[in-house]
């Protein structure tokens, strides 16, 4: 079980850099994929005040139980409990799926949340609450300067991160659906209460499925459960046969 626990904990550190050098690999499919999220954040941003306006109308009709939860189950303390309950559990039941799913949660949840800490200090964008608007920003400090630290959403990133991990055991789109609505509890909660702008979560969103994803992909070479390993049988394989009398392709079904 030592043995087990050190690995992990090396497979967790090694995560987290596989996921923060991946930009360094990208191909053009992947830059691509940056571009949208980046002219979706940007056209979200052009409408952030009008939705904070908006939201006015109905922020206090929502539940404070709602909003209590996104807060809460968002925040670091609650979250690395929940995650590090699951491998723990995992690991002491020496049920491997379930330890590799602890180690995919907590890798993840701290590359994620060691990402949007840096990011915040490097960007210093004004929360809602602040009242300055959108476009106000005190960038470049080592300390977090109090309401310009909006951008990225942390409590969306943890919180979204673990129901896109826990997710990818369940082939129901109905599954994957109900956790990806409790997942988005938290950045709902955070633009309800004003700490952050929709470009914010939405953002954040899109970070922690692609930090999710190439940490699952890494854990794929150093786990043999594959729970979200595909792989189907293949009905119909084609063959190419080249002989001094014969030359085609073979179907075997």
């Amino acid at each position: 079980m030592w043995q087990k626990f050190t690995y992990d904990l090396g497979n967790i550190a090694k995560s987290m850099g596989h996921a923060y050098s991946r930009p360094l690999h990208w191909k053009k499919d992947q830059f691509l994929n940056l571009g949208y999220i980046t002219a979706g954040t940007a056209a979200l941003y052009i409408i952030d005040d009008n939705v904070d306006d908006w939201a006015d109308g109905w922020r206090n009709d929502v539940p404070r139980w709602v909003t209590d939860y996104g807060n809460d189950i968002g925040g670091p303390n609650r979250n690395f409990a929940l995650t590090g309950a699951v491998y723990l559990t995992g690991l002491f039941t020496q049920n491997p799926k379930l330890r590799r799913t602890g180690v995919l949660l907590i890798s993840s949840a701290a590359a994620s949340g060691l990402l949007q800490q840096i990011s915040k200090r490097i960007i210093g964008r004004a929360r809602p609450k602040a009242n300055v608007g959108k476009d106000k920003f005190d960038p470049f400090h080592l300390d977090r300067v109090f309401n310009y630290d909006s951008f990225p959403s942390g409590h969306t990133m943890l919180g979204f991160t673990n129901a896109y991990a826990i997710a990818k055991h369940f082939d129901s789109p109905w599954v994957k659906a109900g956790l990806y609505t409790i997942g988005s509890i938290p950045g709902i909660s955070r633009i309800i209460d004003r700490f952050h702008w929709l470009s914010d979560v939405a953002f954040s969103t899109a970070i922690s499925i692609f930090i999710v994803e190439a940490i699952d992909k890494f854990l794929d070479t150093k786990y043999d459960q594959k729970y979200n390993d595909k792989r189907v049988e293949k009905k119909v394989v084609w063959d190419l046969q080249v002989t001094p009398q014969r030359f085609g392709i073979t179907m075997n079904f």
